[in-house]
């Protein structure tokens, strides 16, 4: 298949298009408008400093359907024993800086591009784009953000500074919008970190169906 370059207009070509690798089209801008129509059709950027704007709809999908959430003996009792404050939209850009800036296992660099925290924080604005903290005392120790739309939150990124910090995060923050009606994550590529909290892989033209009757 084609990868597909894209003009100021903003549309995209079908998902079902993309390369092997889920790698669907190259270039446009990051404005309020294009990223959400990307997400409403399955496709999310994601791309390195020095490198056009990349955009990606992988075959499978990994997700997280909310009633499928693990959470291991040691991890609850860890949160029942108050190790963690976790809050939500309280530190947007610490949130965002710090997934941006923190480097992981088995990872050279970062795809949060200063154009794309920027995006994001946009997006956080308009009430978009959402972080959950993680705080140690008065220390933030780890958190994730990503969008909510209708009822699927589309995870970006999370980092944790302590020991099972984002994963205390992610695991209240499922179990909040599980109570209000939020029937998918979408957790985009496959990572044992999400796997181990009940994430699977799915087949693209089920993740699509399901995007279709979760968003407005």
């Amino acid at each position: 298949m084609p990868v597909f370059l894209l003009s100021d207009d903003i549309i995209f070509p079908p998902p079902h298009l993309a390369e092997k690798d889920g790698l669907l089209a190259v270039g446009g801008d990051l404005s309020e408008k294009r990223i959400l129509r990307a997400y409403a059709m399955g496709i999310f950027p994601w791309y390195t400093e020095g490198s056009p704007i990349l955009w990606w709809s992988p075959d499978p999908r990994l997700v997280l359907f909310p009633d499928e959430l693990k959470v291991s003996r040691s991890l609850r009792q860890c949160m029942k024993k108050g190790g963690f404050t976790i809050t939500v939209n309280t530190a947007f850009e610490q949130v965002i800086r710090s997934c941006a800036v923190i480097r992981r296992k088995g990872q050279s660099g970062t795809w949060i591009t200063g154009a794309m925290e920027d995006a994001y924080t946009r997006l956080h604005q308009s009430g978009y784009a959402l972080s959950v903290e993680a705080w140690d005392g008065n220390n933030l120790v780890g958190g994730l953000y990503g969008i909510l739309l209708g009822k699927v939150f589309f995870g970006e990124s999370m980092f944790a500074q302590k020991s099972n910090a984002s994963k205390a995060a992610f695991v209240t923050f499922v179990e909040q919008i599980r109570e209000k009606g939020v029937s998918i994550i979408d957790c985009q590529m496959r990572t044992e970190h999400l796997l181990s909290l009940g994430a699977r892989e799915i087949p693209r033209t089920a993740y699509l169906k399901i995007l279709q009757k979760a968003l407005p």
